[in-house]
């Protein structure tokens, strides 16, 4: 089935060979050295890193947004979750609902705010989330032992839901593991049911989520930053 097809029916596509193992380990150097400051998952608006734009902007990555989003795609948001037997942690059913935004814009819907490196966060509505996908660029092997993104098939039509929704559809719900190889990506819209839990293996867990908008402009007076 076309990427497109499996994003529309299940909210997210994995497809296994994107990049080669040499940009892969090139990008794996560049991130080992950047200045950003890491926290205990790894590195947050990682956008800043030239090697990092330019791999979102690299031709196959673009190709995968478009042919989801449309051709005026930019990519907006990157960051590196590097998960590793020293750094490990597990995260709830939940969905991905917060944007960083040009500034703060009072308006229905969107909220509650928050400031995360000096930059304004809202959780948006599911008009808004719908015109984003994220592609999870896996730089290892993504494995059953080491703490793979887990989703809930389908659930990314259902909109903005309740903790007590995501509880009762993680009962109800066969969840999926997203084994991906090094080099592979995971497509995954935002409002897809997903979790992951703690590694069991002594083997790093690294992957780029960069996040791709179909408009700057996701709302009337809503504009989004590049983080």
């Amino acid at each position: 089935m076309h990427c497109l097809q499996l994003i529309q029916q299940q909210g997210y596509a994995i497809l296994p060979a994107v990049l080669e193992q040499s940009t892969v380990e090139g990008l794996l150097a560049e991130l080992n050295v950047a200045s950003l400051p890491r926290t205990r998952a790894g590195i947050r608006h990682a956008m800043q890193l030239p090697a990092v734009s330019e791999i979102a902007r690299s031709e196959r990555m673009m190709a995968i947004a478009q042919s989801v989003l449309g051709k005026e795609v930019l990519p907006f948001r990157a960051t590196l979750f590097d998960k590793s037997a020293t750094a490990n942690w597990l995260v709830a059913w939940h969905q991905d609902t917060a944007l960083p935004l040009r500034e703060r814009c009072e308006k229905s819907g969107w909220g509650p705010w928050s400031i995360k490196d000096g930059l304004a966060y809202a959780h948006a509505p599911a008009s808004a989330l719908s015109q984003v996908l994220a592609l999870r660029l896996h730089l290892d092997d993504s494995t059953s032992e080491n703490g793979p993104l887990r989703v809930l098939p389908g659930t990314h039509t259902l909109g903005v839901l309740t903790d007590d929704s995501l509880h009762e559809l993680s009962t109800q719900i066969a969840p999926v593991a997203c084994l991906v190889p090094a080099g592979g990506v995971l497509a995954m819209r935002p409002l897809i049911v997903h979790a992951s839990s703690k590694s069991v293996s002594s083997a790093p867990r690294r992957v780029l989520h960069i996040e791709f908008a179909a408009t700057a402009r996701i709302d009337a007076g809503m504009e989004l930053a590049v983080a």
